[in-house]
């Protein structure tokens, strides 16, 4: 059997929107993926102290949210271990479950200029084929610096070209809890999720949402 190409897709999802399926899907039409493997963060080193939805409703979403692509796979990786969730440790443990396949791990324009203070960020670019950038257009990146920072990055990078989506997980948490329009923002599956369990809306004696 001849090796893949798979990209890794990760984040905290809370909720999944359409942003996330429509550069998923950019991103594994631009970079030839095989499969995207969906990689649900549970407890982000970034986020700590951040309210965050449980895990068992971002799990179920992102499930709802993927379910009718056979190209998207929901990834347990680090839902199974305990945290904080580092992307080297996930990365090493997705290349001991598909030792024969190429990773090549997605990430934003914002993450590729915060990578070189990355946890281990040269042992995370060593475990991976591939980096593949969704790129936004207008925004500026400068290669040199990160490169000098992270030399093995040159070789490994991609951009992807990423429509300008202006959507939030954190706009869609705010619309729900200030009661405004939040439908076409995300799958509807997601959306009847989101409405039939209660998520997001604002507590007595609180209010929005956080982070």
């Amino acid at each position: 059997m001849s090796a893949r190409r798979l990209g890794i897709f990760g984040g905290t999802f809370d909720p999944p929107h359409i942003g996330h399926l429509i550069l998923a899907a950019e991103a594994r039409d631009q970079l030839n993926l095989d499969l995207t493997v969906w990689v649900l963060t549970p407890d982000p080193p970034h986020k700590q102290g951040s309210e965050i939805a449980a895990l068992e409703h971002r799990l179920a979403m992102v499930e709802l949210a993927i379910a009718d692509d056979p190209g998207f796979f929901l990834s347990h990786v680090d839902i199974d271990r305990p945290g904080p969730h580092y992307a080297v440790d996930t990365v090493r443990l997705l290349r001991q479950q598909y030792p024969g396949d190429e990773l090549i791990y997605l990430m934003g324009g914002d993450s590729l200029q915060d990578l070189p203070h990355w946890y281990q960020a040269e042992a995370f670019l060593a475990a991976l084929d591939g980096v593949g950038v969704m790129r936004r257009p207008g925004d500026e990146i400068d290669l040199s610096e990160l490169f000098a920072a992270l030399p093995m990055l040159k070789d490994k990078l991609n951009f992807v070209t990423a429509p300008l989506l202006e959507i939030s997980a954190k706009q869609i948490r705010h619309r729900v809890t200030d009661r405004r329009a939040f439908r076409y923002y995300l799958p509807l599956e997601v959306y009847r999720y989101v409405l039939k369990q209660g998520l997001y809306q604002a507590q007595p004696g609180r209010g929005s949402v956080g982070d």
